[in-house]
């Protein structure tokens, strides 16, 4: 499963994708499954809203280290500390990086440019289909486009996290596989995951499971209150 990936994962995706939980309950499952080290970077500069440094107290617990801004201040500052070079080039690390899911988020990826290998890269994009901009086959395509041009990488896998929030059933995470399929099969991308929030989705049965693409991908609530 994710100790299967490539040693580095950016993991990007649109306003709204969910990209962030995805990327915090990625880190999470691969500490618990592999004995190497993990560090997580919130590199994303563009939603000050749901980042993966709000929970860097509960990731450093599962003994992931958490990599975000230096900076200390009453607002939330969206800076890239120096510390982020060095997993790249640390090869006892399994690096996941959190990006910005619009060609202004991926930008910052440039600083990283001559340490990126594309051979231990993974780079997936979180899609929801259900978000305005990936609602379709066409549009699921442009952001890929989009994401690719302004990073310089091509996507490696799409990750179906098709979902309505705490209204979320089963049958929305089969739409989500059609409409992603579809594109995956169009522009050659599987679907490398299928994520759902477990305590959300109670209609999840053995049988719907087998007809989602790529590995089903239980989750939960990092980043969301009760609330929310």
């Amino acid at each position: 499963m994710v100790s299967d990936d490539k040693r580095v994962r950016i993991i990007t995706g649109h306003y709204g994708s969910g990209k962030t939980e995805f990327a915090v309950n990625y880190a999470t499952k691969l500490v618990r499954q592999s004995c190497q080290k993990v560090a997580l970077a919130d590199m994303d500069i563009v939603n000050v809203y749901f980042r993966s440094r709000e929970v860097r107290d509960k990731l450093i617990k599962e003994g992931i280290r958490m990599i975000d801004s230096s900076i200390s201040a009453s607002a939330d500052l969206p800076a890239i500390p120096a510390e982020a070079f060095a997993p790249f080039e640390d090869k006892s690390y399994n690096y996941i990086i959190d990006l910005g899911g619009n060609d202004v988020g991926t930008i910052v990826l440039g600083r990283y440019k001559e340490l990126i290998d594309p051979s231990e890269t993974e780079f997936f994009m979180v899609v929801n289909v259900f978000r305005p901009d990936t609602s379709n086959v066409e549009k699921i395509l442009e952001q890929k486009e989009k994401l690719e041009y302004s990073s310089g990488l091509s996507v490696t896998g799409f990750v179906n996290n098709s979902n309505l929030v705490r209204d979320t059933k089963a049958e929305d995470i089969l739409l989500g596989d059609e409409i992603l399929s579809e594109a995956g099969r169009i522009a050659g991308i599987p679907i490398k995951y299928t994520s759902y929030v477990e305590e959300v989705v109670l209609d999840m049965t053995p049988e719907i499971k087998e007809k989602l693409s790529g590995c089903v991908f239980p989750m939960k609530y990092f980043m969301r209150e009760v609330w929310m």
